[in-house]
């Protein structure tokens, strides 16, 4: 890696965590259309990262069952059975973070959009969440990536100069978001594709 990166910053969901509603949901609605209805109408992304963005999980929940109550328990058991769509850890990845850990060359941060409520189960289960020298939630701060506050929040927090620092994320409005402010920006889609680029 550089010698100028001294920092490396992970996402979570998608990067080191397994989570997809359709592990619960595929249960619930088996059929694929009405499934697919369900989340592009009635709890879509865009409702969800608003709890990521600090929204209590009642008032999100009522919300939608106000305006959809056919959709009633469909919509409760989103956060009541939350801990289902949760389908383990992506292996070869968290082997990587092991690696870096163990070498001690680099700070390692997370950065991740979360609901406050929910990450406390995450933080329970994955042992390796406690691998990082700190983790900012979104839920936690108000704010979202790829909102530039929420970057500014861990560079500020834990002084890092964004020229020595590496930012990974499976969604690339993410990434972009981390280089407007100057962060090194990658793409994550597999763990063999993440070990070569942080090679380079």
């Amino acid at each position: 890696m550089h010698a100028s990166i001294d920092t490396i910053i992970f996402d979570l969901g998608g990067v080191l965590i397994d989570w997809n509603p359709d592990y619960l949901y595929r249960h619930l609605i088996p059929d694929t259309e009405r499934r697919r209805y369900f989340f592009d109408n009635v709890c879509t992304h865009d409702w969800n990262v608003e709890q990521d963005a600090g929204r209590p999980l009642v008032e999100a929940t009522e919300l939608l069952v106000r305006d959809w109550p056919d959709w009633e328990p469909e919509i409760r058991a989103f956060y009541e059975r939350w801990e289902e769509m949760l389908g383990g850890v992506l292996p070869e990845t968290v082997e990587l973070l092991r690696e870096l850990r163990d070498q001690g060359r680099h700070r390692l941060l997370a950065l991740t959009n979360w609901s406050a409520e929910t990450f406390p189960v995450a933080l329970e289960r994955y042992e390796f969440l406690h691998w990082f020298e700190g983790i900012v939630v979104s839920g936690d701060e108000k704010t979202r990536k790829p909102f530039p506050d929420i970057y500014q929040i861990l560079l500020d927090r834990y002084q890092v100069a964004p020229s020595h620092a590496v930012f990974i994320d499976d969604s690339l409005k993410n990434v972009q978001g981390a280089e407007a402010l100057g962060i090194h920006g990658i793409h994550f889609q597999h763990a063999e594709q993440l070990r070569a680029a942080l090679a380079r």
